[in-house]
């Protein structure tokens, strides 16, 4: 089956270049393409992927643990010197759920965006960015080489650009997705620099690359030369994810770009696309293990990311607002999980929330669409009864997000609040308690929040205005299908982790052991050989160590209760005393407004990068620079070259007498120098 590895990425190629043809052929005629060959293309298309990577996940499975692996190189790509970078595709544990989960729930949103889009003049347009959007992560889960894994890093950024800015001539969507591009870019930046350590340091030792495996065996036979700059690039290529993935400081571009259709919101910025950074820090596991710095530093960026998106998401009115804040917290606990070495940990709830967030983006998308683009959640309520099916399927999503057992969101959060609360990690000793306390917290939020949205806009009053009751309705069956799907993954995938505590075995880390070592706590194979010979103290020590039975009972007890009560509270507050909510914002004013303004993180922004990026490209690079220097100097040789030519035109009059006179003065002049 590896001689089809090529046909995962391809697919939705090949269906992003015919429905891109369709798109730009009918894009001066009155009407477009047929929308029902434009489903069977766009949606085809990620199919074709996904029965694919069934059947290999199939095959692997049947394999031994240390056989699953599966690789095809297609062409050579770049050859300079002794550089080499063939164009190869490369799928083992870890890729297979990352493909699993990127085809699965990206086929599921394609069908669903059927009727979503249905009646748009650009649903050609829709599908062709939308399947190259799947192209490109599936290359960037997929790349043997981490070059490879660039294209397709920059590809979704593109992507996600043009899906953000889909309905372009609304000037916040267009400056949306320019948004989300250029914060892309500055994470970007350092992801590169990240990369070129890498590569000089392999170029040291004599292989100049950057393929994953050959650098996976560098690491193990020379820890002492990767480990000198282990810290430097993996903060480096940190930084890139927290742009990609979201994370403080670069998180800003994610509220915003819920102004692309909600299937792109659940796509690329629920399941997928964000995601990203999550996961190459997982597949650099063993790089980042010699750096207890770095990791304790992602651990940190992730668990204050969490708490503080979950602040945010308290005073949101947008459902989609509450969803995106919801999504850079969920993120956040990803990256304490990888950040304090449980990497399979933080790919177990990377998989879980793909379903349930998903699912309540599509759930939140039904809504508006049935509502006539309404989006505000307090002029919504008692939407249950008019919309059954869409209530039934948020709601489910909504419990596992909160935890709730035992739905999946408790097995993955739970796993990485205990991980947290043992690991032993770079930094002071009381770090992980910290980081376990903060991650506990933003758990108790995230219930609260999630159901604060479930109970304004599916209970409650009903504020629905005239308008929008005209258009109330449930969503198609093309839409609530896909819920469905979605909703019974965000129900029963959580089963796949179930931890020994609970009598299980935890099949998910299992499957991962070959990658990212046993129950994914350490890192795999040459990792681990590397990790043998650093000195003592150089590397950070992870948290496997001895089980503590009746602690993660505790723990376990703890989370559900912090979670049952978030819920108690939003019913308590808007379906039990409805009037408190505007009692308790008036009473705390000035904190209230500065939650509700999202911290005035964007203003500062504004006012500190914006508006001197402007002044100094206005006043400086262009007036400056661009005019005054550049375009003096390109000005001033023409002025000086007619000038020239001005002054020695006079000599020519066309008077031949003048000619004459000329020679003559040439000629005593010879016969001056002669004499002398």
């Amino acid at each position: 089956m590896e001689h089809y590895l090529w046909l995962i990425p391809m697919a939705p190629l090949a269906g992003a270049l015919v429905n891109g043809a369709f798109a730009v052929g009918y894009a001066h005629r009155d009407r477009g393409p047929s929308e029902a060959l434009i489903s069977f293309i766009g949606c085809g298309a990620p199919i074709v992927s996904l029965v694919v990577t069934v059947a290999m996940f199939f095959e692997m499975r049947g394999l031994e643990p240390a056989a699953r692996v599966m690789q095809q190189t297609l062409f050579t790509w770049i050859q300079a010197g002794p550089v080499r970078i063939d164009w190869a595709l490369y799928a083992d544990a870890l890729t297979m759920v990352m493909l699993l989960v990127v085809a699965g729930v990206g086929s599921v949103i394609h069908v669903y965006s059927i009727g979503y889009m249905r009646g748009d003049r650009g649903f050609a347009r829709y599908f062709a960015y939308l399947n190259l959007f799947m192209f490109s992560m599936l290359t960037l889960v997929m790349g043997r080489n981490l070059l490879i894994l660039f294209v397709g890093w920059e590809g979704v950024g593109l992507c996600s650009y043009l899906l953000i800015g889909f309905w372009y001539k609304d000037i916040a969507n267009a400056a949306a997705g320019k948004k989300a591009f250029i914060v892309n870019r500055v994470g970007d930046f350092g992801f590169l620099i990240g990369l070129f350590v890498l590569f000089m340091t392999a170029r040291s030792l004599g292989v100049p690359t950057l393929d994953v495996p050959v650098l996976r065996d560098l690491v193990a036979s020379h820890p002492e030369t990767f480990g000198a700059v282990a810290t430097a690039a993996c903060l480096l290529l940190f930084v890139g994810a927290t742009g990609k993935s979201a994370q403080i400081p670069l998180y800003v571009w994610l509220p915003d770009a819920m102004a692309g259709p909600t299937p792109v919101s659940a796509l690329i910025h629920a399941a997928t696309m964000v995601t990203a950074g999550v996961y190459m820090i997982a597949r650099l596991n063993f790089l980042y293990t010699l750096s207890p710095d770095a990791m304790a530093v992602v651990a940190t960026v992730g668990a204050v990311t969490a708490i503080f998106a979950a602040t945010i998401g308290f005073a949101q009115r947008d459902i989609k607002k509450v969803l995106a804040y919801s999504t850079v917290s969920q993120l956040g606990y990803m990256f304490l999980a990888v950040g304090t070495g449980a990497f399979a940990a933080g790919i177990f709830h990377l998989m879980t929330h793909a379903f349930f967030k998903a699912c309540l983006f599509l759930g939140s998308g039904s809504v508006i669409h049935a509502m006539g683009g309404e989006q505000d959640m307090f002029r919504m309520g008692a939407l249950a009864k008019k919309m059954r099916i869409t209530w039934i399927t948020f709601f489910i999503a909504s419990l596992a997000i909160a935890g709730v057992p035992p739905l999946a969101g408790f097995f993955s959060k739970d796993e990485i609040l205990w991980r947290a609360f043992t690991a032993h990690i770079g930094g002071p000793e009381w770090l992980p308690h910290a980081l376990w306390l903060v991650a506990f917290a933003a758990a108790g939020m995230t219930a609260f929040y999630i159901f604060r949205a479930v109970f304004l806009t599916f209970h409650g009053e009903d504020h629905v205005s005239d308008e929008a009751k005209h258009h109330l309705h449930e969503s198609p069956f093309s839409m609530t299908i896909p819920l469905g799907v979605l909703a019974a993954g965000a129900a029963v995938a959580g089963f796949l982790g179930r931890p020994e505590a609970l009598g299980g075995s935890n099949r998910f880390a299992g499957w991962l052991a070959p990658v990212l070592g046993g129950q994914g706590a350490v890192a795999g194979g040459a990792a681990q050989h590397a990790i043998a010979h650093i000195p003592a103290g150089a590397t950070m020590a992870l948290s496997e160590g001895a089980h503590n039975a009746s602690l993660e009972y505790t723990l376990m007890m703890l989370s559900i209760l912090v979670g049952v009560l978030g819920i108690a509270v939003a019913w308590f507050l808007y379906v039990r005393n409805p009037g408190l909510p505007a009692r308790i914002t008036g009473a705390l004013g000035g904190i209230y407004r500065l939650v509700f303004h999202k911290y005035y993180v964007d203003e500062l922004y504004e006012s500190a990068i914006v508006r001197p990026g402007y002044a100094l490209s206005d006043r400086v690079l262009y007036r400056l620079v661009d005019v005054g220097i550049i375009d003096g100097t390109v000005n001033a040789t023409g002025i000086l070259a007619r000038l020239i030519g001005s002054t020695v035109r006079l000599a020519q009059s066309g008077v031949v007498r003048t000619y004459a006179f000329f020679m003559l003065l040439g000629f005593l002049y010879i016969v001056w120098k002669l004499a002398l």
